[in-house]
C-alpha cells in the first residue's frame, strides 16, 4: 500500500469517524489512531513500561530481534544507551566533510562513470541512495577503500533490494521453494552481508580496536554492568544502522530536490542563502543556515520516514478518551499530525517560511517518532540531508525532466523501513 493511499485513507476514515478512528491492518488487527498534537502527547508520554513495538513486525526480517527499534523494555534502555553516544550531536558533527566528498564523488561520476555534465539525465534515487550508502558505510564502518567500498555496496544493495514490497506486506511468501523464491534470495544476501559485518567485526577485535567510526565506538562502549555487546547483537545493530540510515535520508533528499524544483521561489531563496554563505563554507557552519534548515524540516513534514508510529500495550491505557487493554495496539499518523490544519496553515503546500516563523513542538512535528523510542539516528539523518542537499544545489544546476515537472506528486510505496517514490524521480542537469 502506498504512503498516499495510506494517507488518503487515514483521513477518509478521520472524516468519518472522528478523532481516535480504527483502522484494521493484516497481523497486527485492529489499531486505534490518532492524527491530532493531543493525541500524540497522550501516546508519546504514555508509561514506558506500558509500550513495546508490535509484533509481527515487517522488518525482523532485516533488522533483526535484537535490532534497537524492535527491543523491549530493559532490553531497550540497555540498548539504547549503548548506541546514543554514538549519534551525539558533537560526535556525529566530525563526519560533516566525509559527507560532502562522498556528495562530491557522485556529483563526479565516481560511481556510474558519468559525471553530472550539462545534458545528462540523472536518476535522483539511484544517485542518493548510493550517497547515503557511501556515507553510513564511512560513518559506521570507517570504509572509504574503493575497493572494500564496492565490496560492502553490492552486498548491502543486494540486500536491501532482495527485500521487495511483497516480502514486507505478506509474511505468508517467507518461505522456502527449491531455492527459487524471493524470501530464499534475501535471506543469501543477508548471509553475504553478515559475513562481510562478522569478518569486520573479528577484524577490528583481532586489532584491539581504535578509529573513529560507530563501530569502535560500539566495540568500546560497555553497559551499566560492565560487559559488552555480544557478537550476535552487535551484528544486527550493525545491519539495523545500514538499513535506517540509508533508505530514509535517501528518499528525504530526493523529496527536498523535487519540492525545491516545483517551487521556483523557494529554490531561488535557499540558493541565495547558499551563495552568501562563501564558496566553500565549513560544514558545521552550513547546517546552521536557517532557510536550508527550514526547507528540510519541510519536506520531512510533508514526506516524513516513519508515516506510522505504532506501540503495543501491556498493560490498560486510554487514548482520547477510548479505553485500551493490554495487547491492544495504538498509533500515530504522521501525515496526519503533520497537516492538522489546526497547527498548520494551507497545510498541503511546501512553504518553508512557516519554520522560520515559528517553532513547532514536537507533538505537532515528529518526523522521527517522538518519546523513549525517537530514532536515535535523527541527528545524523538531519545533518546529512543539510550538507548533501547544499552541495548537490552549489555544484550543478537542475531541472525536473517534463514527466515530473507538472502534474501530482508521485505515489509513494514501501522501501525497506520508510516509503518512497514509486517512480524514479529524474532531473536534467542544465548549463
Amino acid at each position: 500500500m502506498s504512503g498516499d493511499i495510506l494517507e488518503r485513507y487515514a483521513r477518509w476514515r478521520r472524516g468519518r469517524d472522528g478523532d481516535p478512528f480504527r483502522v484494521r491492518i493484516p497481523a497486527l488487527g485492529s489499531v486505534l489512531f490518532t492524527g491530532t498534537p493531543d493525541g500524540a502527547r497522550e501516546l508519546f508520554r504514555a508509561p514506558v513500561e506500558l509500550l513495546e513495538p508490535p509484533l509481527p513486525n515487517p522488518i525482523e526480517p532485516m533488522v533483526g530481534a535484537a535490532s534497537l527499534i524492535l527491543a523491549r523494555g530493559g532490553r531497550h534502555r540497555r540498548e539504547r544507551a549503548l548506541l546514543a553516544p554514538a549519534f551525539h550531536r558533537n560526535r556525529i558533527s566530525a563526519y560533516g566533510n566525509a559527507i560532502r566528498e562522498a556528495a562530491r564523488a557522485e556529483l563526479s561520476g565516481e560511481r556510474t562513470g558519468n559525471p553530472w555534465r550539462p545534458g545528462t539525465r540523472v536518476d535522483a534515487r539511484a544517485a542518493a541512495r548510493a550517497l547515503t550508502l557511501r556515507v553510513i558505510l564511512a560513518a559506521v564502518f570507517g570504509i572509504d577503500e574503493p575497493v572494500r567500498r564496492a565490496e560492502y555496496t553490492s552486498v548491502t544493495t543486494d540486500f536491501l533490494e532482495s527485500f521487495g514490497s511483497t516480502l514486507f506486506l505478506v509474511p505468508a511468501l517467507r518461505r522456502n521453494l527449491f531455492g527459487l523464491s524471493g524470501w530464499e534470495r534475501f535471506s543469501a544476501a543477508r548471509d553475504r552481508l553478515d559475513e562481510l559485518i562478522d569478518a569486520e567485526v573479528a577484524r577490528r577485535r583481532a586489532d584491539g580496536g581504535g578509529g573513529n567510526d560507530l563501530l569502535a565506538l560500539m566495540l568500546e562502549t560497555r553497559y551499566e554492568d560492565g560487559t559488552a555487546i555480544t557478537a550476535e547483537d552487535l551484528r544486527e545493530q550493525l545491519r539495523t544502522l545500514l538499513v535506517a540510515g540509508h533508505e530514509t535520508t535517501a528518499t528525504a533528499l530526493v523529496w527536498a530536490l523535487y519540492r525545491l524544483h516545483r517551487t521556483p521561489a523557494a529554490l531561488a531563496r535557499l540558493l541565495d542563502e547558499l551563495s552568501s554563505a562563501g564558496t566553500d563554507p565549513d560544514p558545521a557552519e552550513l547546517v546552521k543556515l536557517p532557510y536550508l534548515d527550514a526547507v528540510c524540516q519541510e519536506t520531512l513534514r510533508l514526506h516524513p520516514p516513519v508515516p506510522i508510529v505504532l506501540r503495543r500495550l501491556t498493560g490498560d491505557f486510554t487514548l482520547c478518551g477510548v479505553a485500551l487493554r493490554a495487547g491492544d495496539t495504538m498509533g500515530i499518523s504522521t501525515h496526519l499530525l503533520h497537516t492538522d490544519p489546526e497547527v498548520w496553515s494551507d497545510p498541503h503546500r511546501f512553504a518553508p517560511e512557516r519554520f522560520l516563523e515559528r517553532r513547532y513542538g514536537p507533538f505537532e512535528f515528529a518526523p522521527f517518532g517522538g518519546g523513549h523510542r525517537r530514532c536515535v539516528g535523527a541527528a545524523l539523518a538531519d545533518y546529512e540531508l543539510r550538507i548533501v542537499l547544499a552541495t548537490v544545489l552549489t555544484s550543478v544546476r537542475l531541472r525536473l525532466s517534463p514527466r515530473f515537472a507538472r502534474g501530482p506528486a508521485p505515489l509513494s510505496v514501501p522501501h525497506t523501513i520508510t516509503v518512497g517514490p514509486r517512480t524514479a524521480i529524474t532531473f536534467d542537469v542544465q548549463p
